[in-house]
């Protein structure tokens, strides 16, 4: 918890393709800035669930914007853990309805009495694997699939 976002992800051997997508777009800076962001963190797996030649597509240099893009829709200003996603959805009803870093939406919804599940703009669906990893500027809950803005 004493260390930033991104000094925790590259520590993390579920996270070596976030991490060089981070790398590759230039965001290092901003996730080691003061926050607090709640991050919403794929595996290798989740990056593994894309397209065959997505990520290798995504981290060249022209594809910077598009990169940038994919890895901002995953970060949510301020420090969202597990009650305070919990608090929001009661509040809202059903499902409560986030704006990402990237200007994008993100729906966050109860799957039982203890699980939460990610709506992107498409539709896609993400559960959430791992809650609440504490960070200096924030907080990281692991994801089991890439959220895709429109």
């Amino acid at each position: 918890p004493t260390r930033n976002i991104v000094a925790n992800a590259v520590n993390s051997a579920d996270h070596t393709t976030l991490v060089a997508a981070v790398k590759a777009a230039g965001l290092v800076d901003t996730l080691q800035g003061k926050g607090p962001y709640t991050v919403f963190a794929p595996t290798n797996a989740a990056f593994g669930k894309l397209p065959a030649g997505t990520v290798d597509t995504l981290v060249k240099p022209e594809n910077k914007p598009a990169l940038t893009k994919i890895l901002t829709y995953h970060v949510v200003p301020g420090k969202l853990d597990f009650d305070a996603l919990a608090a929001r959805i009661k509040k809202d009803g059903k499902a409560a309805e986030l704006t990402t870093a990237s200007g994008g939406k993100l729906w966050v919804m109860m799957n039982g009495k203890h699980n939460l599940v990610l709506k992107d703009e498409n539709g896609g669906m993400s559960t959430i694997s791992t809650y609440d990893v504490y960070q200096s500027n924030g907080v990281i809950h692991v994801i089991d699939t890439v959220l895709m803005p429109k």
